[in-house]
């Protein structure tokens, strides 16, 4: 039974956990006291009449001395439920825990739990609240689990009490899972950078507590490549029907796009790239769900309208919205009644996504922190840092400076280019060390301004390797107006080069859909991922070291419900863009830092 009046203790984790008591049990005979008086009683506690149903317990408790302790252990709880744990502290005092049987002596040690931390005695409560020996009901497994977290933390032991929170984690559900996770978090950020590090140092491959290491760290801006390796595409065939591992998709699927206003060429895009990919998989015979395409606007209201409608109308899964306002406000109503899987990232996304989504985005910060990887695996060790004004520049140069340092990389000069200037020789100077083979330039800008600077780092006598991300690219050949870009190395959706086997060929769409030319064949590749995801995106979150080999890039799932990408290398030469060979690497991606999300 949820409690109304627990909140005011300020001592709950919420409502549902920490609050939830259930009134009976067993007595020191064995058998909970039945009777009109004891009915009275559990009536007021049931109609949230907590300080009626603590005074008729003691009544009680005075009444049948046989029954004493456990009339005393419902009206202290009766009390707690009331928010007034130092009325029940002294009737806590009186019970004899000797004379409890069962659950009703951990209900006991909860509750002295719980007042113990009020007095500021972690250390007792830690005592009270041990790993019960037997079986026991969850609801009192729980209760006790997050007491003896709250207990470690305030013993100042925040790993413990997060990986106390981590083992918890499975077993709830909800609001109660979503705050725990917020936590968990909490207590590790809240650890510092260094000493977080030294911990996720010592931690095997598959320990439950690296992902949220790896969260925890993100939030904080040290960002480290996640160890996992890619080993198992999903899809597998097995069996002699012909049954694709881990495929599972639901009877309908709601898209939610903008059809109208600013972004509706990109949800045409989005819209041609995902209709592609779901009419290919007809040719495996793989079972599709019905999809229905709806009108998700331009701001918050029309995206919250949209899944609405689309829930009520028989949605069983949602897939969008594409702006940021609109997910955050799905994501703020908290329990989704129908799974998602966003086409962008919230506002604010330190929180974790609500049970049930997941999140998808072509994200810059994910193309910074690869460029950072990809040329700390060459073996550099300095580089300079040349960014545009653009939004998408800006967050680049940020993943890709909290990698590069996370790295161990030093950045020896940084400079942010005006989309108006043409001139750019006063920001431009040669480093001291310009060995190719330990220095390079990482850019990330439009090709416009890219085709300028790169003719004037040579005057300036810079001749180190430059690293770009995708932006750099325009999405077609143009030979002419490339050749400024000769030698410059970026990371790029593999489809735009056919780059990935398995997905309809661009070259084969390109003279029928004007989506996959230009920059929207990013969309367009983007739209086709959000289809491969659908079947497999519950697997892939379950099933560590899986993959789903993406027009976007290799996608991996964590558990927690983020998509993220490896992306594919190129280079121009003689001013046409190729993919430079072996570069789709099966290793998982960097975790994108705390810096703000959304689409590029």
């Amino acid at each position: 039974m949820r409690p109304i009046r627990a909140t005011t203790l300020g001592l709950l984790l919420c409502t549902g956990l920490a609050g939830c008591v259930t009134q009976g049990g067993v007595s020191q005979h064995g058998a909970a006291p039945s009777g009109e008086a004891t009915q009275a009683a559990q009536a007021l506690y049931t109609k949230g009449q907590f300080d009626q149903a603590a005074q008729a317990y003691l009544a009680l408790a005075g009444q049948d001395s046989a029954h004493r302790d456990y009339y005393k252990l419902l009206a202290a709880e009766a009390y707690r439920q009331e928010g007034a744990l130092d009325r029940a502290a002294p009737v806590v005092a009186d019970i004899h825990r000797s004379r409890l049987e069962g659950e009703d002596a951990l209900r006991f040690d909860a509750l002295r739990a719980e007042i113990a931390l009020k007095n500021n005695d972690p250390a007792a409560a830690l005592s009270y609240t041990g790993k019960p020996s037997s079986r026991v009901s969850p609801q009192v497994e729980q209760r006790l689990a997050e007491l003896r977290a709250r207990a470690q933390a305030a013993s100042n032991d925040p790993w413990s009490a997060a990986q106390t929170r981590v083992e918890l984690d499975g077993q709830l559900r909800g609001l109660d899972r979503e705050q725990n996770r917020r936590e968990i978090v909490s207590l590790l950020t809240g650890m510092g950078s260094q000493p977080l590090t030294e911990r996720a140092g010592a931690l095997p491959p598959n320990d439950p507590m690296r992902p949220w290491v790896i969260e925890a760290q993100s939030q904080l801006g040290n960002v480290t490549r996640t160890p996992a390796v890619l080993d198992q595409a999903v899809g597998t065939v097995t069996g002699d029907k012909g049954v694709r591992e881990g495929y599972k998709v639901p009877t309908k699927v709601a898209l939610l796009l903008p059809l109208t206003g600013p972004l509706a060429g990109a949800g045409a895009a989005i819209r041609d790239g995902f209709f592609t990919n779901y009419v290919e998989a007809a040719h495996t015979n793989a079972p599709r769900p019905d999809v229905v395409v709806y009108d998700a606007g331009n701001d918050a209201a029309h995206a919250v309208a949209a899944y609405d409608k689309a829930v009520a109308e028989g949605a069983r899964f949602v897939v969008g919205p594409l702006n940021r306002d609109g997910v955050t406000a799905i994501f703020a109503k908290g329990a989704l009644p129908a799974p998602m899987l966003t086409l962008n990232y919230p506002n604010d996304n330190k929180n974790l996504p609500p049970a049930g989504a997941n999140e998808f985005g072509l994200l810059p910060e994910t193309e910074g922190a690869q460029v950072a990887d990809h040329m700390a695996d060459r073996g550099m060790h300095t580089a300079l840092v040349i960014v545009s004004t653009d939004d998408f520049a800006r967050r680049a140069g940020n993943a890709f400076k909290a990698e590069w340092q996370a790295r161990g990389g030093t950045v020896t000069s940084q400079a942010t280019l005006d989309s108006a200037s043409i001139d750019f020789a006063s920001q431009l100077s040669a480093p001291a060390d310009q060995d190719p083979a330990t220095s390079g330039v990482f850019i990330s800008m439009k090709p416009q301004q890219a085709r300028l600077l790169l003719p004037q780092l040579r005057l300036a006598k810079i001749t180190l390797p430059v690293f770009a991300t995708s932006h750099v690219y325009s999405g077609g050949d143009d030979a002419t107006a490339d050749r400024d870009l000769e030698g410059v190395e970026f990371c790029d959706a593999p489809w735009l080069f056919d780059g990935q086997p398995g997905l309809p060929r661009r070259a084969d769409l390109s003279s029928a859909l004007p989506s996959t030319r230009g920059v929207a064949a990013r969309l367009f590749a983007f739209g086709m991922d959000a289809w491969g995801l659908v079947p497999y995106i519950d697997w892939m979150r379950g099933h560590p070291g899986s993959y789903l080999p993406g027009a976007t890039g290799q996608l991996v799932a964590d558990e927690f419900g983020r998509v993220r990408r490896v992306l594919i290398w190129a280079r121009f030469t003689d001013g046409v863009a190729h993919p430079v060979a072996g570069s789709l690497e099966l290793e998982a991606p960097a975790a994108a830092p705390n810096v703000e999300s959304g689409g590029g």
